[in-house]
This record gives C-alpha cells, structure tokens and sequence, in this order.
C-alpha cells in the first residue's frame, strides 16, 4: 500500500512538473512576442544611419551602437517642446479630472438627492454612446466657443470620465456607512470627511486611476489632432505622427525609433513602479463587501 501510495504521489508530482513547465514555455513564447516590437525599436534607434540602411538582411544586436540618433531627435524636430505640452496637458487634465470624479463619486455614494438613482443611471447610460459621436460633439462645442490651438480646448473635454465615477463610487460604497453617521454626529462636514476619511482609505482605487489617466492623456492622438494644427500646442503623440510624416522621419528611421523610445520610456517606468498599486486599485474597485 504504501508503495502505491508513494507511486501516485510521484506521478501526481511529475504530472505538476509537467504541467507548470508547459505552462511557463507558452508565456516565455507569448513574453517573446509582445516584447519584441519593443526590442526592434530601442535596437533600432542605436544603430546609425549607415549601418541601417546597409542591412539587406535584418541584424539582431546593434554592432556599432551609436546614440547620435537621440541626439538627432531632439535637435532635428522640437521634441522638447512636444515633450513640455504632453507635460503640461497631462498634470492639469489629471488634476482638475481627479476633482471632478471625487466629488461626482461621493455625491452619489454617500449624499442622499431626490433621483440619485436616476441621474446615475443617466451617467452609466452615456458609456454606451460610442467615442465618435462624442468627439463630433465636443469639436462642435470647442469650436464654436473659439477654442481651438488653445490648451483649454485640449484639456476641457477629457476633465470627466463616467467610467472613473463609477469605478470610484464602487470603492466609496465598501467603507462602512457608520463611520458617515458617526462622523456627522460629531459634527463633521461632509468634505472633512471626504478629505480625512475617504480619501485616504480610498487611495489604491485613486492612485490607479490617476495612472490610468496619465498614460490616455500621454496616449492621446485623436483628439488633439483634431482641436489643433498649431505646432506650439502639438503633444508627443502627434509631433511624432508629423515627425514620420516629414522627410527627416522617412528617410532617418533609426532618429526616428530613438525619439519612439523616449515617449515612451516615461510610461513604461510609471508602470513597473506603481504596477502592483495598478492591480491591486482595480481588483478593489472592482469587488464589492
């Protein structure tokens, strides 16, 4: 008995063995996959102009690196300047959405108004309307107010985000309503509660969010390509599009990766560092006791 035992205990381990080395093959190939467009491009930005255009066959390491192609990036094309406006564009869009979210999540978790339900409701209902409809809309609006080339008409369509209040008003919902009823017993306002109580147990949700809205704002193509087509207000997203479409992102592809890798090398570390608050805001927000 004691040897069968011992028997299928070895073949149950084997089979785990085998099983997780499977399983650990597959998302080596799948990483392989994903990361190599990455790979391709930061290879490509260090190999001169040169030794590029002479590969009539692809080479996979860089053998004579170079970083004249960065240097070419930001002498050749002003991406300083795309740099400053995504800048820019992104903390104050974030910081004035960050507002108007916390205070439209707690107005509907907490207060209580004659068709709460409703005006919720008519808030959820707004993400079915698909994304082209609602920027036709807003270039009408802008337009008509005089706001194109201006950073207002950038920043004042992206300061809401239904999908955030709701996310929002989900993690507000699982703090303990008597610490509400026993903050306004000891006469607290309600935005000392907001500020002192939700918020900080709130943070993770917020902090995701706030990521979140930094890498669409960083992101963003459509919309100021759009509202503007002045090129003091073009963000990084489109001052590359322009840099490919002119004759120094055509003929100078290796520049033109190096200035790829350098928009987006500010996203890809914000992510490896707050990655694990990422998960961990959505997977609270998302639950619910």
């Amino acid at each position: 008995m004691m040897a069968e035992e011992t028997k299928k205990k070895g073949s149950g381990r084997g089979k785990e063995r085998a099983g997780a080395i499977a399983r650990y093959t597959l998302l080596s190939i799948w990483a392989l996959i994903v990361l190599f467009p990455f790979y391709w491009m930061v290879l490509t930005s260090f190999k001169s102009y040169g030794s590029y255009n002479s590969e009539y066959v692809p080479r996979f390491i860089a053998t004579d690196p170079t970083v004249q192609n960065y240097k070419s990036a930001f002498t050749e094309v002003p991406l300083a300047r795309y740099f400053t406006n995504t800048f820019l564009f992104t903390i104050i869009t974030t910081a004035l959405m960050l507002v108007v979210i916390i205070l439209a999540a707690y107005a509907f978790a907490r207060l209580k108004f004659r068709g709460k339900n409703a005006v919720f409701a008519l808030f959820l209902s707004l993400m079915m309307i698909p994304n082209e409809l609602v920027v036709i809309t807003n270039y009408v609006t802008i337009t008509n107010w005089d706001m194109r080339n201006t950073f207002l008409g950038l920043i004042l369509p992206s300061v809401t985000s239904v999908f955030y209040i709701y996310l929002l008003k989900e993690n507000f919902e699982q703090i303990p309503e008597e610490l509400y009823k026993a903050a306004k017993v000891d006469g607290t306002s309600d935005l000392k509660y907001l500020l002192k109580v939700m918020i900080p147990i709130s943070q993770p949700t917020i902090i995701t969010i706030t990521i979140l809205k930094v890498i669409e704002c960083w992101n963003s193509y459509v919309w100021p390509r759009l509202i503007t087509d002045d090129r003091n207000h073009y963000l990084v997203s489109n001052g590359i599009q322009e840099i490919r479409e002119s004759g120094f992102g055509r003929d100078n592809v290796p520049a033109m990766m190096a200035a790829v890798v350098v928009i987006s090398l500010p996203l890809i570390i914000l992510f490896l560092i707050f990655r694990k608050k990422i998960m961990a805001g959505v997977s609270r927000g998302g639950l619910k006791g």
